[in-house]
């Protein structure tokens, strides 16, 4: 092939040149001004107003969507993506237990789940993550990243995590049986029964300020925060002397170790030429003849001699070690003493934490109980009477969401949750079915349409007649009463409902209730090691695997089976 240079292709080439030049420009001016645009675009998912003293969050399943809510209505609210079909998100009642702005899931190949929000320790959780506009995940509920991060400075450690079938909406609500805060009395007021907190706990916040907090509270407030500052500034005193203590005991501590050993050794071979002279002069006493009697004496002897040897060696080694097993042990001792007072400080500190968190009250027609529970940890329980025990009574959700006028009486809402029988199931097999190829793209884009509209339907209200009714039937003693009000503050929440608390409330948790004939994979089916059964109580290896056989069972009765 040969190469023709003709002037008449130089000067042809140069339009050509000048119209990529000028399409490359324009390409860079359009990115450009793209880039503008997407900069100065505002966020939807800001919160553009003070946040109130109390928070509730509401997750709807069917529109795929949560909304916050605190004291004075609406916050934000933002597209989400639930359990998928096997997986789900299990409708009930929640709070928050722990939270990490960098977190990584110890289950699913490390995947990160930025500005994560624990509310059950077997892991279900809102995070940040994709959103496909159905349910995708593994039984979390997956946030757009944005709204996750302008949320998660907003909630705090014991926030209410409602999960709910339909788009419902908190309304305000009054009734005597809702508690009203009363004056503090010594012992309920600064003497509460004290239980150190742990672990993530320690953050728990209490409810904000506010302008119309009563004296007695705000008085209250500020004694506990004085012991919080004293004692925890008394804790790091301690600890910041203990110090030289605990370097000095980890200094003798090897040699400690050493002697310890050597002592043993010792002992050990004392006790062992004892036993040997026991177990001579034993057949020395039996012996009949006296051949056996010479023979079992002259073995004695020697076991004796034996004995005596190792006697003096173990002084020879306690005198050596022993000086050296007192020094650590002194140190030690000594450790320990300043530990145990940094640890008691620590304490008081902590029992003033939790006492700032509000109180939570749950009422469980299940077992004719009231339990009660104040910064993730009990308090007390007692029984209550429930007319028409047999009837159901629903599942509300009652916050105190700011205080009244006076002082005293306290502006309350309600949310009221309920489950679709038929387990559950109808909301996911469509989306079971399609991901299979049951159906033809026509139906699957009806169906995504309907989804939509669900997605986009109105909120719709707590029905208030069936949340008073159910305080309409409920008797407590009012001895009970009496201490709930003394602690009753912004965010304080009363559940009533048909089901027992769930298992997953135990330690460092709030009440965990769920809704009976709700699909609940995502804590069903969610892996554990034996430990985690063993700490929350879960059902043995044998109901898993037939709970896990059910759901196989399940799935084949899909249209032409799919195994």
């Amino acid at each position: 092939m040969f190469l023709v240079r003709s002037p008449f292709l130089r000067f042809a080439a140069l339009p050509i040149a000048a119209a990529v030049a000028l399409g490359t420009a324009a390409g860079s001016a359009q990115a450009a001004e793209k880039s503008k645009k997407s900069k100065g675009k505002a966020d939807p998912y800001a919160i553009s107003r003070p946040v109130g003293p109390a928070l509730v969050t509401v997750v709807s399943l069917d529109a795929q969507r949560v909304t916050i809510y605190d004291a004075e209505g609406k916050v934000v609210s933002a597209p989400v993506s639930s359990g998928t079909f096997g997986r789900e998100t299990p409708v009930g009642i929640y709070s928050i237990l722990q939270k990490n702005a960098e977190h990584y899931s110890n289950l699913y190949n490390n995947a990160a789940m930025p500005h994560m929000q624990r509310i059950t320790w077997s892991g279900v959780a809102l995070h940040g993550g994709p959103l496909p506009g159905y349910p995708a995940s593994h039984g979390c509920v997956r946030l757009p990243y944005k709204f996750a991060k302008n949320i998660f400075e907003v909630t705090q450690l014991g926030t209410r995590v409602i999960i709910s079938n339909e788009n419902v909406a908190p309304v305000s609500i009054s009734h005597p049986f809702l508690f009203k805060r009363e004056p503090y009395r010594q012992s309920a007021g600064l003497i509460t029964k004290a239980v150190a907190l742990a672990g993530d706990a320690m953050a728990l916040g209490s409810p904000p300020e506010t302008g119309n907090e009563p004296d007695d509270v705000a008085e209250r407030r500020a004694h506990l925060k004085e012991i919080i500052a004293t004692k925890s500034a008394e804790a790091d005193r301690i600890d910041k002397e203990a110090e030289p203590a605990r370097v000095l005991a980890e200094n003798r501590k090897p040699a400690w170790k050493s002697a310890t050993k050597t002592l043993s050794r010792a002992e050990k071979a004392r006790d062992s030429a004892a036993k040997s002279v026991a177990y001579q002069d034993k057949k020395l006493s039996g012996a009949k003849s006296e051949k056996w009697k010479e023979r079992y004496q002259q073995r004695k002897d020697k076991a004796q001699a034996k004995l005596d040897e190792a006697e003096k060696k173990l002084e020879e080694v306690r005198a050596k070690a022993q000086p050296q097993i007192d020094a650590y042990e002194e140190a030690a001792a000594a450790l320990k003493e300043l530990e145990d007072a940094r640890d008691a400080a620590r304490a008081e500190a902590d029992d003033a934490k939790r006492k700032l968190a509000p109180v939570k009250v749950f009422i469980s027609r299940a077992t004719q109980k009231l339990y009660v529970r104040q910064g993730f940890q009990p308090i007390f329980e007692t029984d209550v009477v429930i007319d028409n025990p047999r009837r159901s009574i629903g599942t509300h959700t009652y916050t105190a969401m700011d205080y009244g006028a006076d002082g005293r009486n306290m502006r309350w809402n309600v949310v009221s949750i309920s489950g679709r029988g038929n387990n559950g199931y109808g909301r996911y097999q469509d989306d079971y079915y399609g991901y299979y190829g049951y159906d033809d793209y026509y139906t699957r884009q009806q169906r995504q349409r309907q989804q939509q509209l669900k997605r986009n339907a109105k909120l719709t209200p707590t029905d208030i007649d069936a949340a008073m009714a159910a305080l309409d039937r409920i008797t407590i003693p009012e001895e009970a009463r009496e201490r709930i009000s003394e602690l009753v503050l912004p965010g304080s929440s009363l559940i009533v409902s048909d089901e027992a608390a769930h298992k997953e409330t135990g330690k460092q948790t709030g009440f965990v209730v769920l809704i009976s004939g709700e699909p609940q994979g995502a804590i069903a089916e969610r892996p554990r090691n034996d430990w985690e059964d063993d700490y929350y109580g879960y059902d043995s290896y044998y109901e898993r695997r037939e709970r896990r056989r059910e759901r196989r069972r399940m799935r084949r009765r899909g249209p032409g089976g799919w195994w």
